[in-house]
């Protein structure tokens, strides 16, 4: 992998013909109702939250994990504070379950996932789904939840005491069960879920300092890797943050670590560098300039690169794809980044592309029942690294940042941790 220069935000026009889309308002109200009733009808009476399978309906073979326990708790909180009349419960089953089924008493944190008996299946402490545990706290805070301050106090002290290393301006991956042994292995997906969390930590708490922190993640990761290597971000790295461009050559399909380069965190690190942008006092301009390098190069190496409407999953680092799966976390990424990055700069490249990313997510993505997870490279339902719905956060979050944009759903509802509202 060879260093080159970095290239400028200049985004690659839509395709000709950017699709109307006038029924739009009345579809993501419809959608904000579909993917809420996903999210009801995950509930595990006995505690936290199920992984669906296609029909919506628990996959049993599943054990209980954390990070979509998290992501469905915190889609309760943001539709609560929409007014969503039923997703209060919602939000206290997740608490419950994060204050007791998932959380380590022994040790303190989170385990990543337990069985139907609430025996821990994965006792390490990732950074990943406490990273999705401080969001969900947050988010329940923010809707002034029962328990949820107690929840957030002490996700705060966990993921400031274990897994912030200050020296490097960076996020541990990974711990054992008694926080022992760190993993020998960092994680650039790990880290930019936590600049999310960090945000909605400082939204929650008033605390600057999270945001800080969000800020000196990213300055690392995208102002230097990202742009380092042409806006292709490397994912996987040393304990000392030395690039890994052959890491999971073997597994490319992994669906946390897989090799190459990952289109959808290019546009999801578009939208959170604006949000980071939006509530810090001071905000270097590069947190713009670079957004939009980030978006353009997820649209020219991503977008339709092999014959068919979609993003692949991931390219090598010559752009050629690796895994050419559709996912549907990457289009609703791509969907938020284009609508943030059109609302801060009113550049209408990026009210075509959300046109366009509709317009596909509804021609293909979308039935009935709410988004199917992955498709393959000629668009038709595919389980390749994905199976079942395990959870709806991502297009959740696309739906609520639509709703919000200014003439394309009214003033309208939250978007996700308010920032970009």
């Amino acid at each position: 992998m060879t260093d080159v220069p970095r290239s400028d935000a200049a985004t690659t026009p839509a395709p000709a013909g950017s699709p109307d889309l006038p029924d739009l308002d009345e579809f993501l109200v419809d959608q904000t109702r579909t993917l809420l009733d996903t999210a009801r009808r995950s509930v595990r009476p006995e505690g936290g939250f199920w992984w669906l399978t296609d029909d919506r309906t628990p996959d049993r073979g599943e054990p209980i994990h954390t990070w979509i326990t998290c992501r469905m708790t915190h889609v309760a909180a943001l539709a609560h504070r929409n007014g969503d009349p039923d997703a209060a419960a919602l939000v206290d089953h997740g608490i419950a379950a994060l204050s007791t089924l998932l959380r380590d008493d022994r040790y303190g944190g989170w385990f990543g996932a337990v069985d139907q008996q609430g025996v821990p299946v994965n006792d390490r402490k990732a950074g990943y789904d406490h990273a999705f545990v401080l969001l969900a706290a947050s988010s329940a805070a923010r809707a002034g939840r029962p328990g949820a301050d107690t929840l957030l106090a002490d996700v705060l002290t966990v993921v400031r005491d274990r897994f912030w290393d200050d020296d490097a301006g960076a996020v541990r991956e990974s711990w054992n069960r008694d926080w022992t042994v760190t993993e020998d292995y960092r994680g650039a997906n790990s880290s930019m879920h936590m600049v999310e969390a960090y945000l909605a930590a400082a939204a929650a708490t008033g605390d600057a300092s999270w945001a800080d922190r969000a800020l000196r993640i990213a300055t690392h990761l995208v102002h230097g890797e990202a742009a380092r290597h042409d806006w292709r971000l490397p994912e996987h790295f040393t304990t000392d943050w030395t690039p890994l461009p052959d890491y999971n050559r073997d597994q490319p399909a992994d669906p946390f670590r897989p090799y190459g380069s990952t289109i959808g965190h290019w546009l999801e690190w578009a939208r959170l560098l604006l949000e980071l942008e939006a509530v810090l006092p001071q905000p270097p301009s590069w947190l713009l300039t670079d957004a939009r390098a980030l978006f353009a190069a997820a649209v020219r190496r991503g977008w339709a690169v092999d014959g068919a409407d979609g993003f692949i999953y991931t390219i090598d680092w010559d752009d050629r794809p690796v895994v050419r799966s559709r996912m549907h976390w990457v289009l609703a990424e791509a969907i938020g980044a284009a609508i943030t990055v059109h609302r801060r700069t009113g550049d209408a490249v990026y009210l075509d592309w959300y046109r366009v990313f509709w317009a596909y997510a509804r021609r293909s993505l979308i039935d009935q029942t709410g988004w199917r997870h992955e498709l393959d490279a000629q668009n038709l339902p595919a389980d390749t690294v994905w199976h079942g719905r395990p959870d709806v956060y991502h297009a959740y979050q696309a739906v609520l940042l639509s709703r919000a944009a200014d003439g394309l759903g009214g003033p309208g509802p939250l978007a996700p941790g308010e920032v970009t509202a």
